[in-house]
């Protein structure tokens, strides 16, 4: 088996074996999906179906739906409100990523074992990413499933990531 291209990153996840509750992880997989259809996107969204936010500058729009989302969230802090998440066993460091894999700083998984786990993406909007994966060693891993939206997200995080990592070595050259 060839070693994927992997890069550098802080981020963590937490799993479980798929088939321990397949069906609750299948239907959080899907709400994650949609997290960013909560009431202000779904409004923003019409609002650019009919043709409401054509002479909006996007930006400004972008930065005020977030902030909505901080006060949303703000609001749920105070009533000690908490996103419904399942229950998942391990919780790891990623050591590296790449554009379909990733890999664990510690051996936790089992080879041809398929698993279901959220990992925290640390970009704008922070959220929850909800992956299927199948363990390729006890460390490597390779995404089964994951939404498009994420997908693309993931692959500007490891971009963004590989151009820090180009940085840091011109310095050191410097």
């Amino acid at each position: 088996m060839n070693e994927p291209r992997l890069v550098p990153a802080p981020i963590s996840i937490s799993f479980s074996e798929a088939d321990l509750d397949l069906e609750n992880y299948e239907r959080e997989f899907q709400s994650l999906s949609e997290s960013d259809d909560d009431p202000i996107s779904q409004w923003l969204k019409l609002a650019k179906a009919r043709g409401e936010a054509s002479e909006s500058d996007p930006v400004l729009l972008n930065l005020l739906v977030e902030l909505h989302r901080k006060v949303d969230a703000l609001e749920a802090f105070l009533k000690n409100e908490t996103p419904k998440r399942v229950s998942l066993t391990t919780q790891e460091d990623i050591e590296g990523i790449g554009f379909e894999h990733f890999k664990l700083k510690q051996p936790a998984l089992e080879v041809g074992k398929t698993y279901y786990g959220r990992i925290e993406m640390p970009v704008h909007p922070k959220r929850d990413v909800g992956v299927f994966f199948k363990a390729e060693s006890p460390t490597l891993a390779k995404f089964t499933r994951i939404h498009e939206r994420d997908e693309k997200e993931w692959a500007s995080y490891m971009t963004a990531r590989e151009r820090v990592l180009i940085r840091e070595l011109r310095e050191k050259k410097s």
